[in-house]
């Protein structure tokens, strides 16, 4: 049989392309959403961060054996900036531009999180930042997860004010934008308090600092004055466990100066003796011991996916338990994984945390949170000795500092994150 060129090409032509649509089609089918987790698995931070990217693992493979979103399975981006600052950029612009992932849910210190800004604003993608932090700040493409100020260190403040009757304050952290922000915010709200600077003692150290001796015979011998001290501790990461067991070797108790923590939970507690620890406190949003069925089922399938029945949880974790499952609302919302859409529909969005209430996406990119004060047990969980009676809103900006009193963050209405309420305008 004979077949003209002209038919030869049609049917050459129509085969190509049924091999070309079907090809299209398949890469469609096995299309996926990608979800960047921006976690160090190595170095100081190691101790922290590494359960944050667990649970992300957890909360992806649950979210995919319910369907995955918009129809797509989720696929998990795992890159490890190793508590090294400049590399947290360079992985998330990696994330989102070689990967490209929809969202990228990580960080753990401020300075980490300071880094990757300018990158998702350029690249126009967003952040899920799960851990409390320092406040002053309010940007587009981030949905602060964690705690404010206002929804952890100024409550803890006026608890050991009004139940511990603190007269004297050791502020310590670690020597970054979170610990030293946040004792300008503590330091300016104690003397609103009539503090005076005499009673203020404030010490930073470096990251992974070993040597606490020095430090914390200067604490025991400012707290010999005879008034009652506490220590309001921002030290992060591996360096709490020497910190810890230097209070207990020079006999530091609960009772004599009490230590409450804003980054110590039960993962940093989990490889001390807690014995010289009991009644040091720490203050969170949720702790493991709280007793609800959506703490207890959280906990079962935690212990079940990383088949250990001792693996804790925290604070963080539960962070981005919320976030990421407001972003998969957010996603199904809008229809889409486009970032400008996704921030829209996230406000608003409301999602029940694991210790009884409900979490709120806030215009400022805040969530609604409870405030729990913690008592260390010899179990190493904490013991709830208070709670707010409700939700506290997370307020982006300090109401103790000149410079943000007058700013909210409204990306709702406004369209700004620091808009200046007295003048009508929004800032740089």
């Amino acid at each position: 049989m004979t077949i003209s060129r002209r038919s030869f090409l049609r049917t050459t032509g129509a085969m190509v392309g049924g091999a070309a649509a079907f090809s299209s089609f398949g890469a469609q089918a096995a299309e996926t959403i990608k979800v960047g987790i921006l976690h160090s698995l190595s170095g100081t931070m190691a101790i922290s961060e590494t359960t944050l990217k667990d649970v992300m693992l957890m909360l992806i493979a649950e979210q995919n054996a319910k369907g995955g979103v918009l129809g797509k399975q989720l696929e998990p981006v795992v890159v490890d900036p190793a508590s090294n600052w400049p590399l947290f950029a360079e992985k998330a612009r990696e994330l989102i531009s070689k990967d490209q992932v929809s969202a990228v849910f990580g960080c753990w210190t401020s300075v980490s999180r300071k880094s990757v800004l300018p990158v998702f604003k350029e690249l126009n993608s967003i952040l899920f930042y799960p851990v409390q932090y320092e406040g002053e700040e309010c940007e587009r493409n981030v949905f602060y997860t964690g705690a404010a100020p206002n929804q952890q260190a100024i409550p803890a403040v006026n608890y050991l004010i009004s139940e511990e009757k603190v007269e004297r304050w050791v502020l310590a952290g670690t020597d970054y934008v979170y610990p030293r922000t946040t004792n300008k915010i503590l330091e300016a709200y104690l003397k609103s308090k009539g503090v005076s600077s005499d009673d203020i003692m404030i010490n930073y150290t470096p990251f992974g600092q070993s040597d606490w001796q020095t430090i914390v015979s200067d604490i025991k011998k400012f707290g010999s004055a005879g008034k009652k001290t506490a220590v309001v501790s921002t030290i992060n990461g591996d360096a709490n466990v020497p910190f810890y067991k230097e209070l207990g070797n020079q006999g530091i108790k609960a009772t004599d100066i009490p230590v409450v923590a804003f980054s110590v939970g039960e993962e940093e507690l989990a490889g001390i003796d807690t014995k010289p620890l009991l009644g040091h406190l720490a203050a969170w949003n949720y702790f493991e011991s709280i007793d609800t069925p959506e703490n207890k089922d959280f906990i079962a399938k935690w212990q079940a996916f990383t088949k250990n029945p001792k693996r804790v949880t925290n604070d963080p974790m539960e962070a981005h338990y919320i976030g990421f499952n407001m972003w998969v609302q957010a996603v199904t919302k809008a229809g889409t994984t486009s970032t400008d859409a996704v921030l829209d529909a996230m406000i608003g969005i409301k999602q029940p945390n694991l210790t009884g209430g409900v979490a709120e996406m806030l215009p400022d990119h805040h969530l609604t949170k409870p405030v729990f004060i913690g008592e260390i047990a010899e179990s190493g969980q904490f013991d709830v000795v208070w709670k707010t009676d409700g939700l506290v809103a997370g307020d982006a900006w300090s109401k103790y500092l000149d410079g943000s009193k007058d700013l909210v963050g409204d990306w709702k209405d406004k369209k700004c994150g620091n808009f200046n309420i007295k003048t009508n305008t929004c800032g740089a």
